[in-house]
């Protein structure tokens, strides 16, 4: 029992180890591209990330993606309840996590 001081002090190595390298770790180039709209520092971080000169379709990739999930149409919980297809995966998921709340599981 003297001892769990020592076991709540042992997180903050790793937290101070993570802080002091956080700073030196580059921007998610999707970030860049998506969020800040920084071609430049994008193209920048996807030639570190992989090595390579030319980045342009990696960017273009991007582009692309993004506009298909702008263009993505959500749906509403009771609409996609009323969608035969999913009905039984969204009763079979919600079900196994019930059972793995009500088992205790989680708490060993």
């Amino acid at each position: 029992e003297s001892r769990w001081p020592f076991l709540f002090g042992a997180i903050i190595v790793p937290s101070l180890i993570q802080a002091v390298i956080l700073p030196f770790l580059p921007e998610s180039p999707r970030y860049l591209l998506l969020e800040k709209h920084n071609r430049s520092k994008a193209e920048k971080a996807f030639q570190r990330f992989l090595g390579k000169d030319d980045v342009s379709q990696e960017i273009e990739e991007v582009l692309a993606e993004s506009r298909v999930q702008r263009n993505t149409k959500l749906v509403s919980i009771p609409q996609l309840l009323r969608t035969r297809a999913v009905r039984w995966q969204i009763l079979t998921v919600v079900v196994t996590m019930g059972c793995y709340q009500l088992c205790g599981l989680n708490a060993v």
